[in-house]
């Protein structure tokens, strides 16, 4: 095994600097991982913009991460097994101890590390990771296509699930970013009739081909009234951070429906109790999932061929790629990558 590793930290807000590192050993409770792939999320931008400059070693971002054990401390559990491929996502591991672990809530653990803010992430060739964070990778997806389910897949997909939609209902999608076209795909696999509602005609006819049977441009239609007109919706995710663009559509949600909320922001969300209360409305929040969920999601992603659309960037270049996330002109999702690791434990 090499004995350095290259990595991106960040040195100071909202920058990255390449630098090499030595190789960790795993202690008890953790695995070493050699990564393959390390997807960018909009999370990373906070992360980077907001690291704690006195940190040393600074802070690797990063928390899509795929690639294969190459060591394992004491304890972990035996499922583990060096060569295997597998995957960590923001939620870096829960305790086992607290009280939602033992209501089996992990995803809720109040004790677990944040990858890539509280904990070093996947921008580099090296990562720690507790052994209950750790995510089994099928042989069916390519490292690449694999990382962003992880956290943009398993964000969404729980999502509907926790919607009340039922096949048939109507289901709409607000943004189609790096969440969105995930939401798409997985909702119309899941039976729902999918309004996709964004900005701009640009979008419409990818909206189409991701699986919206409807596409609502905000800028020449009320989409609240345009999904009035086919009977309201059952259940609203939305992906945007903006709470002016949820507010507006917020009252195309039907009777009993529920409005998922997956795009954190600054903002408050201004709703109206009596909106909710006269007709049995909720608002819930959503947030990814626990190991076994993530397991579910990629194992119903291979069934239906759902898969991220990506654009792959190498390692080095990942101030570029944070860069492109951030103006907007990424392909829907970028992927660093860091090749092959097949052998890399020897």
């Amino acid at each position: 095994m090499k004995t350095t590793y290259r990595a991106m930290q960040v040195t100071t807000a909202g920058n990255l600097e390449l630098v090499e590192r030595q190789t960790p050993e795993p202690n008890a409770g953790e695995v070493l991982i050699a990564i393959e792939a390390c997807g960018i999320c909009g999370a990373d931008a906070s992360d980077i913009d907001r690291a704690d400059p006195t940190l040393q070693p600074p802070r690797v971002p990063g928390h899509e991460v795929v690639g294969r054990v190459v060591a394992v401390g004491a304890n972990a559990p035996s499922t583990w097994k060096i060569g295997q491929r597998v995957g960590v996502g923001r939620l870096g591991g829960h305790c086992n101890e607290c009280s939602e672990c033992r209501r089996g809530r992990f995803n809720l653990c109040r004790n677990q590390p944040v990858v890539g803010s509280s904990c070093d992430g996947g921008y580099a060739e090296m990562m720690i990771a507790r052994a209950t964070g750790l995510v089994s990778i099928p042989d069916e997806l390519s490292s690449a296509e694999a990382a962003p389910i992880l956290c943009a897949g398993i964000a969404t997909f729980n999502a509907l699930k926790k919607s009340g939609a039922e096949a048939g209902d109507t289901v709409a999608i607000l943004g189609i970013g790096g969440l969105g076209h995930m939401a798409l795909q997985y909702a119309r696999k899941m039976g729902f009739r999918v309004v996709a509602v964004g900005r701009g005609e640009d979008i419409a006819e990818e909206a189409t081909r991701l699986g919206a049977h409807r596409y609502i441009d905000t800028i020449r239609e009320n989409p609240a009234d345009a999904i009035n007109a086919m009977g309201g919706a059952k259940a609203i995710l939305t992906t945007t951070a903006n709470p002016m663009a949820v507010t507006a559509l917020m009252p195309a949600l039907a009777p009993g429906g529920r409005l998922i909320v997956l795009g954190v922001g600054k903002d408050p969300l201004p709703v109206s109790t009596g909106y909710l209360v006269g007709a049995e409305r909720a608002v819930i929040g959503s947030i990814t999932g626990s190991p076994f969920e993530n397991e579910k999601t990629l194992d119903f992603s291979v069934l239906t061929g759902v898969r991220p659309r990506i654009e792959t960037m190498p390692l080095e270049r990942a101030q570029e790629a944070v860069q492109k996330m951030r103006s907007g002109e990424a392909n829907f999702r970028v992927v660093l990558t860091m090749g092959d690791q097949t052998n890399a434990y020897q």
